[in-house]
């Protein structure tokens, strides 16, 4: 069943390590498919860790498997914490499936030393 704006793809990025949205956290999208992985775009997060539009709406929408690249490491460097080396979280994968037209939030809960995700809303 499709909502009422058809199929689309949001995300949003929060540094709990800071309380506030990931600013300028870039973002890559794959469309999965087997042991395939084709790139579909590369974003970042705006002032408020959210892309300033969806990932995927409209014509570009289709079901199936995705992931979510977020390059957190690039992020935390850019911050100028010292941290280890090897970083404990670098690029965090996310991968997931959309069944249905429908919007698809996939938010990212961020620190140096962990996350967590959800469909969202």
């Amino acid at each position: 069943m499709a909502d009422a704006q058809g199929g689309r793809l949001t995300t949003h990025v929060l540094d709990t390590a800071t309380g506030k949205p990931a600013t300028g956290l870039k973002i890559a999208l794959y469309r999965v498919s087997g042991n395939s992985h084709r790139k579909l775009k590369d974003v970042v997060t705006n002032a408020d860790g959210r892309c300033d539009a969806p990932l995927l709406a409209g014509k570009e929408f289709r079901t199936g498997q995705y992931e979510l690249i977020f390059f957190a490491g690039d992020y935390f460097r850019a911050l100028g914490l010292k941290l280890p080396d090897p970083m404990f979280l670098d690029n965090v994968p996310i991968r997931f499936g959309m069944a249905g037209e429908t919007h698809y939030h996939v938010p990212l809960l961020i620190s140096p030393y962990g996350y967590s995700t959800y469909r969202g809303s």
